[in-house]
């Protein structure tokens, strides 16, 4: 059964809404939104628990069935609205075929248990780029993902968006810097950071195999904390004359080769 919704005021298009603009609001409720029937099929496929699902009523009868059957017993209550309310939950110009809330993945420290390769973020706003690096951490199976002080929200739409699904697969702990690196230092593994510095050593230079390596971002790169904390600083060789990478590039350049 599908509930039409032909108010404004209604409280699953205020909730979707919300979801969307407050990272306050995604905390206080465990859940976080989600637009496009690829990443409903991701969901889905990924063992998502749904809460509500908002079907655009001009694309209704391009949506299988099937799929909103799933969704429904994923345990999503189903709307379907016009397009001008539709917009209203929707956080993007030109709205999806559908927007749905679900429980959002929860992983604990336990999670970086046995991952032997791991990525240390610090204070990374950008949410294009902490959704790519960790799309990409996943296409390239790193073990776990640790976002430290100043990261953007992993939930926020964009962040989402970003990531294609991979936010509902790869581990992805918060947890203080220090504490990460102590983690990581306990579970056998080195911990390097990336820096401009004179006593750097090229990536390819160290073991990566069994390592924590720390990314900061684009402005500041690794806290004066950071660095402290790393067993060595690291440094991706270029030949070029630009002094340093946008965070998302540099992460996946240090991804590629600790899992190659």
């Amino acid at each position: 059964m599908i509930i039409e919704i032909h108010s404004r005021q209604n409280a699953a298009l205020r909730h979707l809404a919300r979801l969307g603009r407050e990272r306050k609001y995604r905390r206080a409720t465990g859940e976080m939104v989600c637009e496009g029937s690829k990443m409903l099929r991701e969901a889905l496929a990924s063992g998502a628990q749904l809460t509500t699902l908002l079907v655009r009523a001009a694309r209704r009868d391009s949506l299988p069935l099937t799929l909103l059957e799933q969704a429904a017993q994923a345990g999503a209550t189903l709307y379907c609205a016009p397009d001008a309310l539709f917009q209203l939950a929707s956080g993007v110009e030109t709205p999806q075929d559908v927007i749905f809330a679900c429980r959002q993945p929860r992983w604990d420290a336990q999670a970086l248990d046995g991952a032997q390769q791991q990525l240390l973020i610090e204070g990374l706003q950008d949410p294009g780029n902490l959704g790519t690096i960790l799309r990409t951490a996943e296409a390239f199976a790193l073990g776990a993902v640790v976002l430290c002080e100043g990261c953007a929200d992993p939930f926020s739409p964009k962040v989402v968006r970003a990531t294609m699904g991979a936010v509902f697969r790869l581990p992805c702990v918060s947890m203080p810097l220090a504490d990460a690196a102590a983690r990581a230092r306990a579970q056998g593994l080195a911990v390097y950071a990336t820096a401009l510095h004179t006593d750097s050593v090229p990536l390819s230079a160290v073991a990566l195999d069994r390592a924590a390596v720390i990314i900061g971002s684009e402005g500041r790169g690794v806290s004066p904390a950071g660095l402290a904390l790393a067993d060595r600083r690291v440094i991706i060789p270029m030949q070029g004359r630009a002094e340093s990478l946008n965070a998302g590039v540099a992460a996946a350049i240090v991804i590629y080769e600790m899992t190659r």
